[in-house]
């Protein structure tokens, strides 16, 4: 018996019916979305409580068993990918909202816990948390990718919304880091050692995060415009302005399209499109709806069209949610490479307009959605896996992509993580010193290279 089967079945024998390795279970731990691998698991482990987690690393630890730490499994950058087997830890059954805590805007809870879950939890206190990446990701795992989404403009990412977490080291001790004051000076912020680490440091199991009171007004509204610079001029000039819009998203012509054929919208035309939402006071969304009207109509809004109750709203915004699937479904059957690069500001028109170009001299229209009011926007690229010139395209659209963004100081990923698929550009993006240092970091803390091993760079 090896090492690895001595230890899975010590893991078998602690755990009884939480353990599978039924080949269906582990299949579907094998990756997130958006990622195509044949590896799988050896196992799957299925806990509830840090105490379990802690338990199982430990016994990974003493094994040398890889651990990928599992959640809603809507990542998109192969983070979930097991390259060298070992034991996928499903963390959904960490599903327990624990703390509220209505006065000082903060909560506490498992990482299992979806965001709209947590938002449904808190539907009564009049508090909400506004981080909103589409997809109902478990918020372990949005804290593990420091993933943001559509009000990070207002609200901030991941980064900024953790206070602290509860995580389970490679040795499987259970540590605490930050704590529930907006701020302390307190020793090494190990709390943003382990947001966007994805997994590659510690399991994080519990999350202490910030909460928001719900505005007094929301208003959401949809405008067009004849061109995508247009658009992305629009939001440049807003964002210069200091105008605190919670949401503002570009959708090009085509994803406009795939998203009024999906989800049956009525009215819309198929054209570059801004989705915009205002909170705050009625005074103060007022006079951000009149500023950026006026903004809009200097670059040729083609017309808004606003949504003041919560059922338009919803409509409208559930619609921007399904862009992915809408993208995809132009498509049927083919694989898409779902990108994700953010630039400064003012280089978002520009980016956004020689990506576009590149993407139709390749011979793809793609679909085209960003969270611009933070630089940051994705193209979907459509690939059939059985064309090998489209695959090769694809591959050199995205990377086209990247360097684009990199050559505007700009970031190769803006929320995804770099997982599996971004590795090369590490280096590329903060040179060779810098990654030597997060590998430091990696082999001090995880010295037998089990958390996740493989991911964001080699060893």
């Amino acid at each position: 018996m090896t090492t690895s089967n001595q230890g899975l079945t010590a893991l078998k024998a602690v755990f009884g019916d939480r353990y599978s390795d039924n080949a269906n279970m582990r299949q579907e731990h094998s990756t997130g979305e958006g990622y195509i691998s044949d590896a799988m698991p050896e196992a799957v482990l299925m806990l509830d409580t840090t105490e379990a987690v802690a338990t199982a690393v430990g016994i990974c630890s003493e094994y040398s068993i890889p651990v990928i730490p599992f959640g809603a499994g809507t990542s998109l950058e192969g983070h979930l990918v097991p390259v060298n087997g070992g034991v996928s830890i499903d963390l959904t059954g960490m599903d327990q909202v624990l703390e509220i805590n209505v006065e000082d805007f903060d909560v506490k809870l498992q990482a299992g816990v979806t965001r709209e879950a947590l938002n449904y939890e808190l539907k009564t206190s009049g508090l909400f948390f506004p981080l909103d990446p589409g997809a109902n990701a478990s918020l372990g795992g949005m804290a593990s990718t420091r993933a943001s989404g559509t009000n990070a403009v207002r609200y901030g990412t991941m980064k900024e919304v953790v206070l602290g977490l509860t995580v389970v080291t490679p040795n499987g001790d259970v540590i605490e880091t930050g704590g529930r004051a907006r701020k302390s000076a307190a020793g090494y912020d190990l709390t943003h050692l382990y947001v966007g680490a994805e997994g590659t440091l510690g399991i994080i199991t519990e999350l202490r995060l910030r909460i928001f009171p719900v505005p007094e007004q929301i208003r959401s509204a949809v405008c067009g415009f004849a061109t995508v610079n247009d658009a992305a001029q629009c939001v440049i000039e807003c964002m210069q302005l200091a105008v605190p819009m919670a949401r503002i998203e570009l959708l090009n012509s085509c994803q406009m399209g795939a998203c009024i054929e999906y989800s049956k919208l009525q009215d819309f035309t198929a054209q570059p499109t801004l989705f915009m939402e205002f909170h705050g006071s009625k005074a103060s969304v007022d006079e951000q709806i009149e500023l950026v009207e006026s903004v809009a109509q200097e670059y040729g809004a083609q017309g808004f069209r606003w949504a003041e109750t919560l059922e338009q709203r919803n409509q409208l915004w559930t619609a921007r949610h399904k862009a992915y699937f809408a993208g995809m479904a132009l498509n049927p059957g083919a694989s898409v490479i779902s990108t994700d690069v953010c630039v400064p500001i003012s280089k978002l028109a520009d980016c956004i307009e020689l990506a576009e170009a590149k993407a139709l001299e390749l011979g793809f229209n793609c679909p085209l959605v960003g969270h611009v009011g933070d630089g940051n926007f994705h193209l979907l690229i459509p690939f059939y896996p059985d064309n090998q010139a489209q695959v090769l395209a694809a591959k050199e659209l995205s990377h086209h992509l990247v360097q684009l963004a990199l050559a505007l100081q700009g970031t190769c990923t803006g929320e995804h993580g770099i997982g599996l698929r971004k590795m090369d550009y590490l280096i590329e993006e903060h040179g060779a010193k810098a990654v030597q240092t997060m590998a430091v970091i990696k082999r001090a803390l995880d010295p037998k290279n089990i958390m996740n091993p493989g991911k964001i760079f080699e060893l």
